[in-house]
């Protein structure tokens, strides 16, 4: 499998910058700047972000139905032991790399922004700049990871309302939503910290 390119890097100092001129630079810093901002915000990232999501959903709802089990339905049979063991194991297995993803991408998103503004420092290039500043991106990280954070609110306050009670779901239906919630909330949280970024970067190559 080939490795993936890595990050354009940062510029070099300045006392080591050797471009024969103005245009050669400007030429580096919007290529460099127009790969650091598909990293962060382009279609790819958005699909690996949601495809994380799911992953720790999927794991967590593993593990949420192994508490289920012990906690509210009081399955303490042998054979309904061990179904509920190799399913929390199973869920544990898929949640802790989908959350190792999710850490990675969220170093990748810090990098990814130290070295933005190192290039945008360079110089102004309202021309090529364009391109970065276009709200399309950033408007649909803000609404979909809105939309995360308000779904995680309402699993974490309505829903445990509608399953939990003396006849339904006990501590273990509540530790679920509350994880489900929890895992929305954070990955909404990351998405508008992007939006964010994004929107402050437009404005200063707008200034």
């Amino acid at each position: 499998m080939a490795r993936r390119t890595p990050l354009p890097p940062p510029p070099p100092p300045a006392e080591l910058r050797t471009w024969p001129a103005r245009d050669a630079m400007l030429a580096d810093r919007a290529f460099a700047m127009g790969e650091l901002t598909k990293r962060q915000l382009g279609g790819r990232r958005l699909v690996f972000f949601l495809l994380f999501l799911a992953a720790c959903q999927l794991g967590w709802g593993l593990v949420g139905a192994a508490l289920i089990g012990i906690f509210d339905d009081g399955l303490f049979d042998p054979v309904t032991m061990i179904f509920v063991t190799v399913m929390a194991a199973l869920g544990v297995g898929a949640l802790i790399p989908s959350l190792w993803g999710v850490v990675h991408g969220v170093r990748s998103d810090t990098t990814c922004r130290a070295r933005l503004a190192q290039w945008a420092g360079l110089d102004r290039d309202a021309a090529r700049d364009r391109a970065i500043r276009r709200p399309g991106l950033g408007i649909l990280w803000a609404v979909l990871s809105f939309a995360l954070c308000a779904l995680g609110l309402w699993t974490s306050f309505a829903v445990p309302n509608m399953f939990v009670g003396p006849t339904r779901g006990g501590y273990g239906t509540v530790a679920y939503f509350m994880g489900a919630a929890l895992l929305l909330w954070v990955h909404g949280l990351i998405g508008l910290t992007k939006a964010y970024a994004h929107y402050r970067l437009a404005v200063r190559l707008g200034n």
